[in-house]
């Protein structure tokens, strides 16, 4: 780190704590060269990548959006808002970690599907009904069938 004072390039660091928040750390520092104290705050960088829409838009990743679909599909379900808000945690960095500068949004969807279908059934099958939009009742059965098929 250069000292912003005489721009020594090779400070040292004397004191470490976690931020207030418990997001960054608060580093102490010296200068040997001009020996003036300033303090530094490291942070990861979260970015997140854009969503391609099916009609080809693109906007930025939005976790409020996923949330309330989650929170309406888990309405009157056992499954608490701070659950919710982990298994989103789950997916966000998922998508960090894939390293992708755009995904699609039917991955998204897919992968909020693949999450509801361990959490709860009831959700899982409410997602799908919207996310997948089906045309009739037939493809709904068909949906219910797999999944009837698959927990046993």
């Amino acid at each position: 780190m250069n000292c912003p004072f005489c721009r020594y390039a090779d400070t040292k660091v004397v004191d470490s704590r976690l931020g207030k928040e418990g997001n960054n750390v608060r580093r102490r520092r010296e200068c040997p060269s001009c020996e003036r104290r300033f303090t530094t705050y490291e942070r990861v960088e979260e970015i997140l990548p854009w969503v391609i829409k099916k009609d080809g838009r693109r906007e930025p990743f939005d976790r409020t959006k996923i949330i309330s679909g989650m929170q309406r599909a888990c309405e009157k379900r056992p499954v608490s808002v701070e659950e919710i808000e982990a298994l989103v945690d789950q997916l966000e960095r998922r998508f960090q970690e894939c390293g992708d500068k755009e995904i699609a949004a039917s991955w998204i969807g897919e992968a909020v599907m693949d999450i509801l279908h361990d959490v709860d059934e009831v959700a899982y099958v409410r997602f799908a009904s919207v996310y997948r939009q089906f045309k009739d009742i037939n493809e709904f059965m068909s949906e219910l069938n797999d999944l009837l098929k698959n927990s046993h």
